[in-house]
């Protein structure tokens, strides 16, 4: 079972070039209960960049750039499926 409502879908975030970001998702309620995973301008995020930190429904940016600006979704997943958040938008100036 994987619902179609997020629980808390990501929202826009606006930071300053060098500060921390983070976007926040609460994945729908499913079972088994859904892993969450993110997308960028519709590429699946690595989680090898030592920048991004993944933790729960979190991702965090340390010392963000201009280059990491785009739009952001959060996707859910699991044996039934996956599903995408609305997209959510960071700013970087």
């Amino acid at each position: 079972v994987l619902r179609d409502e997020f629980r808390q879908p990501p929202g826009d975030v606006v930071v300053a070039a060098g500060e921390p970001a983070v976007l926040e998702c609460v994945p729908p309620r499913g079972h088994p209960e859904p892993s969450v995973s993110w997308k960028k301008n519709g590429a699946r995020l690595s989680a090898t960049d030592e920048r991004l930190t993944l933790r729960g429904g979190k991702l965090m940016l340390a010392n963000t750039r201009k280059s990491d600006a785009g739009v952001y979704v959060c996707v859910a997943t699991n044996v039934v499926g996956e599903k995408d958040s609305e997209p959510a938008e960071l700013v970087v100036f």
